[in-house]
């Protein structure tokens, strides 16, 4: 109080406003983080969850080949995009589920996460499809935040170093303040600057350091559609509801687009031969070429005969 007892009206307007902009910030920056801890993880889709009859089909085969062709058989009329590295459908054990795209298994929460980016421990959640726009709106506020703190308090830093300070404790509160806000800020900084160009590709973080696989191959940029695209993925079409603490993603988290006229929009499984019509079409090839090597002698004899 005693910095300011000099300063003019003005300067104690300019204050005020500062302090109403530094508490509505500071209202959202909570906001955002309560939601990222409460904002329970949507229930996975019934329809990827095995029947009980399925269950029993898939425990009674011991063969991976065997397992596989039930998985494919239930997968059928699923939209699914991607697979495993190895090329075999994504099963979580677990949760007795077949994976939608994007999703994954938490061993912290013990569940599939749809569109899971991370398990965060500062929010104690994973952080996925249900409350990723509230995690970078935390971000952005909480950034928004420590800069505002480290800029005010900045001129009272410098006056601490060139002794234009009162010698009282309250300049050691300066000083420790700043240097934590700036370091919160630096790392709060790297942080939301990662997540954005993640938005930007369309990318979780899972999705940046393993690409997911489709059926042509591995795609690091399977689900971009481009910058404007993937960021209303995330915070809707209306813009209205970007920077305020309302759901607004036009995904259910289920299935998500992919790039058009690219072969990973083709569905994993109609595309896909099963090993009975692998098998048959074989057989038909070979059945074929045999016909063809008894026409070519025929024709090879008849020649002969009239020579």
């Amino acid at each position: 109080m005693r910095l300011l007892q000099d300063h003019t009206l003005p300067l104690r307007t300019n204050l005020t406003i500062d302090h109403i902009c530094a508490l509505v910030d500071f209202c959202l920056t909570t906001t955002y983080f309560h939601l990222s801890i409460i904002r329970h993880v949507v229930d996975r889709p019934s329809q990827f969850h095995l029947s009980y009859s399925d269950k029993e089909l898939l425990e009674r085969e011991d063969r991976g080949e065997s397992q596989q062709e039930i998985l494919r058989r239930i997968a059928k009329n699923l939209p699914i995009y991607t697979r495993t590295n190895s090329g075999a459908i994504r099963f979580c054990d677990r949760c007795q589920l077949l994976k939608p795209d994007r999703c994954h298994h938490c061993s912290v929460c013990d569940k599939c996460i749809l569109k899971m980016d991370h398990h965060c421990p500062w929010v104690n959640n994973c952080v996925g499809f249900s409350n990723y726009k509230y995690f970078m709106l935390f971000l952005a506020y909480s950034l928004l935040y420590c800069l505002f703190i480290t800029a005010t308090d900045l001129q009272y830093f410098i006056k601490f170093w060139t002794n234009g300070l009162p010698d009282t404790q309250a300049k050691f509160h300066i000083l420790f303040l700043f240097f934590s806000a700036s370091m919160f800020s630096v790392s709060l900084a790297s942080l939301f600057i990662y997540h954005c160009w993640l938005v930007c590709k369309n990318r979780s973080t899972l999705e940046a350091v393993r690409a997911p696989v489709f059926r042509h191959g591995t795609d690091k940029n399977g689900f971009s559609l481009g910058i404007s695209k993937n960021f209303r993925q995330v915070f809707g079409d209306e813009v209205k509801y970007w920077p305020v603490p309302v759901f607004s993603s036009p995904q259910d988290g289920r299935q998500f687009p992919s790039k058009p006229l690219r072969e990973s929009q083709s569905r994993l499984l109609t595309t896909t031969p099963s090993w009975t019509d692998s098998e048959t079409t074989t057989d038909k090839d070979r059945k074929g070429d045999v016909k063809k090597k008894n026409i070519i002698k025929r024709q090879i004899n008849i020649l002969r005969i009239n020579n």
